[in-house]
């Protein structure tokens, strides 16, 4: 992460929080749109941890290498379909069963911008997980750890520099691009099983255009200012590039 665990913790949750680490405050107090906010413990995490900047603190505190990464990083869309409680709980669900299953602590916020600049709303959530799995007893464990090569003999092998010569090996899978593919899917197929509950025919798929064998152009991104001017009627360079990428696309789809 580009910035401190702290404050990037306080801008997820639109709140104000100290690095001790630091020594400095990041307030976003001010920001908005985060409609929910919660930490999810595995049961072997320190109660404490349920606070924001109790955690983060001890995640910064456990790291020694001041440029290291200290946590893993999602936003994830929520669906226009499902009303933010149905929302909510959903991310909840998720988290639970594909990352605090594993162990990992999930610290989640819900965003729910609002139309009034003319966008399109997308509501998402921001997901920290600390990278340092916790122990049994409660303790930051290890990244990696060595695994020494060995030769035919099982003995360790040195270098030139009479050093053992060894592979770090990370603690969990979490880091993974497989799991990261699992994670995506799952998150895909409870959508879809929720979708089905509630009689929608809409469905999302976590693969890319690509890898569905769809064509697709993608579009640009308009940005704030963009948006209002088409909001009051104005047409714009970008606007009139979304519009032809998505009139094409459709057009793409209904040749196949």
């Amino acid at each position: 992460m580009g910035q401190s665990a702290i404050a990037s913790a306080a801008y997820c949750s639109g709140e104000k929080l100290f690095s001790e680490y630091y020594g400095e405050t990041s307030d976003y107090t001010r920001k908005g749109g985060v409609s929910h906010s919660e930490i999810l413990l595995p049961p072997q995490a320190p109660p404490e941890y349920a606070d924001r900047q109790t955690l983060w603190n001890a995640v910064e505190r456990a790291e020694p290498h001041p440029q290291a990464q200290l946590a893993y990083s999602f936003d994830i869309a929520l669906q226009n379909e499902f009303s933010p409680e149905e929302n909510i709980a959903l991310a909840r669900q998720y988290l639970l069963e594909q990352f605090v299953s594993r162990g990992m602590i999930c610290d989640f916020s819900v965003h729910l911008p609002d139309k009034e600049d003319g966008g399109i709303a997308n509501p998402h959530f921001h997901v920290m997980c600390p990278i340092r799995p916790l122990k049994e007893n409660g303790k930051w464990d290890a990244k990696q750890h060595r695994v020494y090569v060995l030769d035919e003999n099982g003995d360790r092998i040195r270098d030139e520099a009479g050093n053992y010569v060894f592979n770090a090996v990370p603690t969990t899978d979490w880091g993974n691009p497989e799991t990261l593919e699992e994670w995506r899917k799952a998150w895909a197929d409870l959508c879809n099983a929720r979708f089905g509950e509630k009689g929608l025919s809409c469905r999302i798929d976590h693969r890319s255009y690509e890898r569905q064998g769809i064509e697709q152009l993608p579009t640009v991104h308009e940005g704030p200012a963009v948006r209002q001017m088409e909001a009051r009627g104005i047409r714009t360079d970008k606007g009139d590039l979304n519009r032809w990428i998505k009139t094409t696309n459709s057009m793409l789809r209904n040749i196949r």
